[in-house]
C-alpha cells in the first residue's frame, strides 16, 4: 500500500501512545509463566505483540479481554502445553528469541516459524549459548535460521560473555536460567535494555546485577502482577525528530518510558542542539520510570558523533538519526552500527539509498554512516523495503522535504505502530500524508 506524503510546515500538539512494544512482549510472557491472574493495561497494539499473544495461547495460556487491556491466567513455570502446530511468529524477532529461552526447558517439542523477513534473521546468537546450557535446537545453518525445532531438555547454568549488547540475547538466557540448575550469568559490552531484569524482580525473581553482569537462579515461582505498560518511546521518537527539524513546532508526549536504557535518542537530540526537556511523571508501573517529553523546533540542529554505548541505547532510532543528520549543520557520523544490517532489512542500506535519492550527501562504509547536513531534501519516490522503521523514518524526512514524496509500501508500519499516520495527521492539523 503506497502513500503520498506532502511537506509540512510545522507540527504541534500533545500525544499519548499505546504501551511500549518491548515491555509489552515481556509483560505477556512473564504473566503467562506466573502463578495467578494478572491484568495488563496499555499493551502495545503492534502486530509483533499480537504474535506473542497468539503464541502463548497456542502454548495453553488463557487470556481474556481485548485491545490494550488483558487478563492473563498464568500457568506457572512448568504449566505450558505442547502446541498442536507450528508457532508462527510473523515478523517478531523479539518473540522468537525470547520464546527460545522459555521453550528450551519444556517437556515437549515445538517448532518456531515466521515470515520471510524473520526467517532470514540470525538466531545463532541465541541458539548458540542456549545449546551451551544443554538446549536441543535444530534449524538451518546450524540453528541460525527459522524454522527452528526446540526439543525441551534439562538445562544447566552458564556464565556467558556476550560479544554484543543485545537485550534479546540477554533476555533469552535469563529466561532459560529460570529453569537451569545453578546461577545463570550474562555479561555484555554495554548495558542493553533492562526491561527483563526490572520485570523479573517485580514478579518476585531474585536478580543480581554487578556492573554489566546480571545473574538469576531458578526461583520457586513467579507471582502474577497487574501492570500498566508505559508509552513507547521508540514510537515517540519519530514525533520528537519531526518537531526538532521543523522550526516553530512544539510536541508534548505524555507518559512514555524514560528508562535510561531507552533514552539514547533523547541524548542524541540534545547533542544535536534540539530543545528537549523531560518532565518526570508518577511511576504507575512500579518498575519503569515514566515522564512527559517536550520538544520545540528551533531550527538550529548541529551534527553529532554517535558511537559506542549511544548506538546500543538508540539502535531502533538510528534510521531517524540518519534523517536528522540531513538537516544538521556539519557532518553527522554513526559508528559501529552493524546491528542495523541484520534487522527486518539492512537499515543502513535502506536509509542511505533513499536519502541519497532525496538529494542527501550521505555515505556508508562497513558499519559506519556519515551524513553532511543542510542538504535540501526533495520529495521523490521512496522504497520502504517492507521495514516499519525505515518507512516511518522516511516519512519524517519526506515531511521536511521540498515537494511531494510517494512511499511505495506502508503496510509494514503495523508491525510496530499501526496508528502512526493517524498521529501524524493529528499534529499537522490537516491531511499531509
Amino acid at each position: 500500500m503506497e502513500r503520498i506524503i506532502h511537506p509540512a510546515r510545522l507540527v504541534h500538539g500533545e500525544l499519548r501512545f499505546a504501551g511500549d512494544k518491548s515491555i509489552s512482549h515481556r509483560a505477556l510472557m512473564f504473566s503467562a509463566l506466573a502463578e495467578g491472574t494478572g491484568e495488563l493495561r496499555g499493551l502495545s497494539r503492534s502486530e509483533d505483540c499480537v504474535s506473542t499473544r497468539r503464541a502463548l495461547e497456542s502454548l495453553g495460556v488463557k487470556m481474556s479481554g481485548s485491545g490494550e487491556t488483558l487478563r492473563v491466567h498464568g500457568v506457572g513455570l512448568r504449566g505450558l502445553k505442547g502446541p498442536a502446530s507450528e508457532l508462527y511468529l510473523g515478523n517478531s524477532g523479539t518473540t522468537m528469541r525470547l520464546l527460545l529461552g522459555i521453550l528450551a526447558a519444556q517437556d515437549f517439542t515445538s517448532v518456531l516459524t515466521g515470515d520471510e523477513s524473520l526467517s532470514a534473521r540470525p538466531m545463532r546468537r541465541v541458539t548458540g549459548p542456549l545449546r551451551q546450557m544443554g538446549a536441543r535446537i535444530d534449524g538451518a545453518d546450524d540453528a541460525n535460521f527459522a524454522p527452528l525445532t526446540v526439543n525441551g531438555s534439562s538445562l544447566k547454568a552458564i556464565t556467558y560473555e556476550s560479544p554484543i549488547a543485545s537485550a534479546q540475547v540477554k533476555s533469552a538466557l535469563l529466561l532459560a536460567g529460570l529453569y537451569a540448575e545453578g546461577t545463570t550469568t550474562v555479561s555484555e559490552p554495554f548495558l542493553s535494555r533492562d526491561h527483563t531484569e526490572r520485570m523479573l524482580a517485580m514478579f518476585g525473581v531474585p536478580v543480581k546485577r554487578d556492573g554489566l553482569r546480571v545473574s538469576v537462579g531458578p526461583p520457586a515461582r513467579l507471582t502474577a502482577r497487574s501492570i500498566t505498560v508505559a508509552g513507547d518511546i521508540s514510537s515517540a521518537a519519530f514525533f520528537m525528530a519531526l518537531a526538532a527539524i521543523l522550526p516553530g513546532s512544539e510536541v508534548r508526549i505524555a507518559d512514555v518510558t524514560v528508562n535510561p536504557t531507552r533514552t539514547g535518542f533523547v541524548d542524541i537530540l540534545r547533542l544535536m542542539g534540539a530543545d528537549i526537556t523531560i518532565e518526570p511523571g508518577t511511576d504507575s508501573t512500579a518498575f519503569e520510570p515514566i515522564g512527559t517529553v517536550v520538544v520545540r523546533g528551533s531550527g538550529g540542529l548541529r551534527a553529532a558523533a554517535v558511537k559506542g554505548e549511544d548506538v546500543v541505547r538508540a539502535i531502533d532510532e538510528l534510521p531517524l538519526v540518519m534523517a536528522l543528520g540531513c538537516f544538521a549543520a556539519g557532518e553527522t557520523v554513526i559508528e559501529g552500527a552493524g546491528e542495523l544490517r541484520v534487522k527486518e532489512t539492512d537499515r543502513i542500506h535502506s536509509m542511505v539509498s533513499n536519502l541519497r535519492a532525496m538529494g542527501a550527501e550521505i555515505r556508508e562504509s562497513g558499519d559506519n554512516v556519515a551524513i553532511t547536513g543542510r542538504s535540501r531534501l526533495r520529495g521523490c519516490r521512496l522504497k520502504s523495503f517492507s521495514d516499519h522503521r525505515t518507512a516511518m523514518a522516511l516519512t519524517v524526512a519526506a515531511l521536511a522535504a521540498e515537494g511531494d514524496s510517494c512511499l511505495d509500501d506502508v503496510s509494514c508500519v503495523g508491525i510496530s505502530f499501526p496508528d502512526f499516520y493517524d498521529y501524524i495527521e493529528r499534529i499537522i492539523g490537516q491531511r499531509h500524508v
